[in-house]
């Protein structure tokens, strides 16, 4: 099969999702910073700002001795031209105490990447997740864990467990990701959808001002 600049585009930026996913959990800040363009931004439960805020913050976490991982799917994406939508399937995992127990929480989602080929190189412009669903288990199985209901049932469904344990440690945790339905992850497809069609980030952000950092 002869080697399109379709298929060489699409290569190109599964290995960047990859590159991320790796370099960011093996702590390989140095690298990692290659994979944003100047001013691409990074949006997550606990944080939001530009890839180099995200770079600071995620050492000062990692070396404060937070650990999370994630595991990618499959992706689809998305072309046209110089920009691209991809959205890849993803696992999140997070260790830490839970009211003194230790505990694991995984959220399953999905990526949702703004990118774009600047001087032949593709990079984020957006990284943006969404969140499916997730579950809390004690790492001692004999463990007893009781949650706080009323404070459990205030986080969105998509990431409850993985909110409720990020603020338990002191995390600002953001209230309005987009999760599988509703009028969130809805309006981050219209972004995505404008992306493509061209438009700057900073006009698209202002259209929808919930998912801006």
């Amino acid at each position: 099969m002869a080697l399109t600049e379709e298929l060489i585009d699409r290569l190109a930026i599964r290995n960047l999702l990859e590159n991320w996913t790796v370099w960011r959990d093996a702590a390989d800040w140095e690298r990692l910073s290659t994979v944003w363009h100047e001013g691409g931004r990074m949006i997550t439960s606990s944080f939001q700002g530009t890839g180099d805020e995200f770079i600071k913050v995620s050492r000062e976490r990692f070396n404060g001795g937070v650990r999370i991982l994630h595991f990618l799917g499959g992706s689809s994406i998305d072309i046209a031209g110089d920009r691209a939508i991809a959205q890849t399937r993803m696992r999140i995992s997070q260790r830490a105490k839970v009211d003194s127990v230790v505990c694991d929480v995984v959220c399953t989602g999905r990526f949702y990447d703004f990118l774009e080929k600047r001087a032949e190189r593709w990079g984020f412009v957006l990284r943006q997740p969404i969140y499916e669903k997730d579950r809390i288990d004690p790492v001692d199985p004999t463990a007893t864990l009781k949650l706080d209901w009323t404070r459990l049932m205030s986080f969105p469904e998509g990431y409850r467990h993985l909110a409720y344990l990020q603020a338990g440690i002191g995390y600002s945790v953001k209230a309005d990701m987009p999760g599988l339905t509703g009028p969130e992850v809805d309006a981050l497809y219209i972004k995505g959808a404008h992306w493509l069609k061209g438009e700057s980030i900073e006009v698209i952000d202002a259209e929808t001002p919930r998912l801006a950092a």
